[in-house]
């Protein structure tokens, strides 16, 4: 993994921990992958030796300041934010996390129909719901989700460049 793809994935995994989507041990293990790839900070390296427990117990107080030390803000409000989040669950359902209908559904409840860069996956959903009575089979619309998917990863994230690794 390239230091820009784990920098994006650890931002990625916090703003996911951050909307209850993940539990804080997927963020250990991300800062761990970090390490792996190259990124390097004391704070990235205290986040990435925690325990399943103290990851749970720690992670409010070891985020911020890892994050920080890396040059990398996930947390952004409005518009901006709804489409980083959007982009996040994206992602992980790329990386073999969530079905295509589930990343459907996540969307959907979550924005409902009122954020435009995720619009067409509430839609999706909803034809979900439509397949036993509509001409589409579960799998043409998750081709659809998943072009979806890759429209939302490929859309301009704000993802800072990290540092340099210490040395």
């Amino acid at each position: 993994m390239s230091i820009e793809a784990a920098a994006l994935a650890l931002k990625d995994r916090a703003l996911l921990w951050s909307i209850g989507e993940i539990r804080a041990t997927h963020v250990v293990t991300s800062a761990c992958d970090a390490l792996v790839a190259g990124l390097d900070s004391p704070a990235l390296r205290t986040l990435a030796a925690c325990t399943r427990a103290e990851a749970e117990n720690d992670i409010l107080r070891l985020l911020p300041p890892a994050l920080n030390e890396l040059g990398l803000e996930p947390f952004h409000p409005g518009i901006a934010g709804q489409e980083a989040e959007a982009g996040a669950l994206a992602a992980w359902m790329l990386a073999g996390e969530l079905t295509p209908r589930e990343l459907a559904f996540r969307i959907h409840r979550r924005f409902g129909h009122e954020l435009p860069l995720a619009e067409r996956l509430a839609e999706l959903d909803d034809e979900y719901d439509m397949i036993e009575y509509g001409d589409r089979t579960a799998a043409q619309v998750d081709a659809d989700v998943l072009a979806e998917a890759l429209r939302l990863t490929q859309h301009p994230r704000v993802t800072p460049e990290p540092t340099a690794p210490l040395t």
